[in-house]
């Protein structure tokens, strides 16, 4: 069977590439079904051991309630307050959940699916653009990239946001290809769609997408900044779609928008999920009708740092970056190529180098200058280019001695990564050193054939660690699905103890049920927190004070009164932390609340929980 790893696309760097529709080769079916298979089995692998995150799984069990608690994405069933970010990465978790029961697992599936619809995906735009070696490579790579794996096992934006992206960039292809404005479009459509996801961050891809098009579309200047304007236009009514319902909507016929001072979806999208993450650059949000900068996101963790390096810190480089190297050489050898070759204006590897360059490029320098505070699964994106880079690196750069010594450094800049977690696997790191030191040599020096399977054995040395960092995603002692999907060292384990209520909290429970009275909320609570768990096991309808930073203005004083005074709200539910002299002297919207209950309403006891029931006749 002849080699993924061709060695005749290495002596052809400044030939032009395969046609777009180059012919299926008879290994290419199997190695694909495997490398999806792998990836599969990656994201599916103990997805019975699935936790909640606690957040979103509340947001998706209100969302089922009703059509109006899934428009908005409603945090609470009572359709009070909305998620801190658009819902539409939760949409399939809430049909998922409809369709197969609300279980933690159910919430995984689509994440899984849509990893694995990634890996396939990255496959086909390479394969078109750099052949068929290149398009398994970049399928391999990204599948054994960490971030991926951790994406497929989590409930986070970025499993849906990267395959919204990659259907745009494969629809930028095509259109670029014949200078098709309809499948344009489709492009702008799925950006706009993928904003649904992460908002702003969806239109980072513009430029790579753009650019390729204004260039190497073989249309007239004319005609392909004509086409830009549509299917931007396009694009722009997509993504601006759930930001006009939601500004157009009454404020009384929807949820609150959390993150906001003014219930504004511009200051929950440009202000909290935009201007916030630039804080180090001084910007300020809070004039956008944001929650302040710098009480919005928390600290990064040890070693993944917030500098402009730290795209290169082991906390970030080691769930995404493996293939730094690599990635580099394929986008230096593409530019010196080109250049070299002064090829036409409508050459197809000149697109596809407009296209994956700006796409590494500009999402690399966003999360630089950006703050990711040490969320992992935000470094998707970049995982793709890398992967797309680094295959054309393999299989077009000329030079053996130039591959041979950046492979080596890659082996070498996989191990330092791994040895800044002295316990975890380091065994892979002599593993690498054994197979790659004599390959590299053989590469460098052997025949042809030989020289094939040299490569093969070297890059297998470049992908040990990272597929044993991978693999430990089946360990629940380095990941477990349904959490933010970091893997590894620095994985956290999440117990489903919001899942169901403890005696107390089933007492309380009972007692407000028993007690409810025709209110349409059986409490309010100080913290989301506190609402999570009875929302999760019994999707009752507890109204959470503050939203997810607890800062938001949220039932407004006049708002809580009069939920009092017409009889929809009776109780107030406080723990014995909430009473405490520390909580009293909280200083958030949601703490003059409850310092008002606490002062003006009848206390009842029940379990280790203080319930103060508002209302006439009732001290309130």
């Amino acid at each position: 069977m002849p080699s993924p790893v061709s060695a005749d696309p290495l002596d052809r760097v400044e030939e032009p590439p395969p046609p777009a529709r180059s012919r299926t080769r008879r290994y290419e079916r199997p190695i694909l079904a495997g490398i999806a298979t792998a990836a599969a089995l990656l994201d599916f692998w103990g997805i019975w051991h699935s936790a909640y995150h606690t957040f979103y799984a509340s947001a998706v069990r209100s969302m089922t309630d009703n059509p109006v608690a899934f428009l908005y994405g409603s945090f609470d069933p009572g359709n009070s307050i909305t998620l801190d970010k658009l819902p539409g990465f939760l949409w399939p978790q809430a049909l998922s959940a409809l369709v197969l029961g609300f279980h933690p697992w159910s919430l995984v599936v689509p994440q899984a699916l849509e990893g694995v619809a990634s890996v396939v995906l990255l496959h086909v735009v390479v394969r078109r653009w750099a052949g068929v070696p290149a398009g398994l490579l970049a399928a391999a790579f990204l599948t054994l990239t960490p971030v991926t794996v951790g994406l497929g096992r989590s409930v986070t934006e970025d499993a849906p946001f990267v395959l919204l992206l990659l259907l745009a960039a494969e629809a930028t292809q095509r259109a670029t290809a014949r200078a098709r404005l309809r499948t344009l479009v489709l492009a702008g459509v799925w950006v706009g769609v993928a904003f649904q996801c992460k908002m702003l961050e969806a239109w980072a891809v513009l430029p790579a997408l753009a650019v390729t098009y204004l260039v190497a579309a073989p249309a007239t200047l004319r005609r392909r900044i004509r086409d830009l304007a549509v299917s931007g236009a396009v694009m722009l009514a997509v993504s601006l779609s759930w930001m006009l319902a939601a500004g157009l909507t009454p404020a009384t016929a929807r949820p609150y928008l959390d993150g906001t001072t003014d219930n504004s979806p511009v200051a929950l999208v440009v202000g909290y999920n935009f201007l916030t993450r630039f804080q180090a650059l001084g910007v300020d949000a809070a004039g956008t009708g944001s929650i302040v900068a710098g009480q919005t996101h928390g600290r990064a963790r040890a070693g993944m740092g917030e500098s402009v390096w730290k795209m290169f810190s082991p906390g970030l480089a080691s769930q995404t970056g493996w293939l730094y190297p690599l990635a580099a050489l394929g986008l230096a050898a593409g530019l010196y190529g080109l250049w070299r070759r002064r090829p036409r204006r409508t050459d197809p590897f000149l697109a596809g180098y407009l296209l994956w360059g700006g796409w590494l490029v500009t999402f690399f320098l966003v999360f630089s200058f950006g703050s990711v505070t040490g969320h992992t699964y935000y470094m998707g994106v970049v995982a793709v280019g890398l992967s797309a880079l680094a295959a054309t690196a393999v299989t077009r750069v000329r030079h053996r001695s130039v591959l041979c010594a950046v492979l080596a450094v890659n082996v070498g800049w996989c191990a330092a990564l791994t040895l800044y977690y002295p316990r975890f696997f380091t065994w892979s790191v002599g593993v690498a050193a054994v197979l790659g030191l004599p390959a590299l040599v053989l590469f460098a020096v052997g025949r042809s054939r030989p020289r094939r399977t040299a490569l093969a054995v070297a890059l297998a040395a470049v992908l040990v660690v990272p597929t044993v960092w991978s693999v430990s995603a089946t360990s629940l002692s380095y990941n477990q699905p349904g959490g933010f999907g970091r893997i590894g060292p620095g994985s956290i384990a999440t117990r489903n103890g919001a899942a169901a209520l403890n005696p107390a909290q089933r007492r309380v429970l009972a007692y407000l049920t028993a007690h409810r009275d025709g209110a349409r909320y059986l409490a309010a609570v100080p913290r989301w927190q506190m609402a999570a768990p009875y929302i999760l096991s019994d999707n009752a309808a507890i109204l959470p004070l503050g939203g997810f930073t607890a800062r938001v203005p949220y039932p407004a004083p006049g708002t809580f009164h009069h939920l009092i005074d017409t009889g929809r709200l009776h109780y107030v539910l406080l723990s014995a932390a909430d009473l405490g002299h520390r909580a009293r002297g909280a200083r958030t919207p949601g703490r003059a609340l409850v310092r008002w209950a606490i002062g003006h309403c009848a206390p009842v006891r029940v379990a280790a929980y203080t319930l103060y029931r508002c209302g006439p006749g009732h001290g309130g």
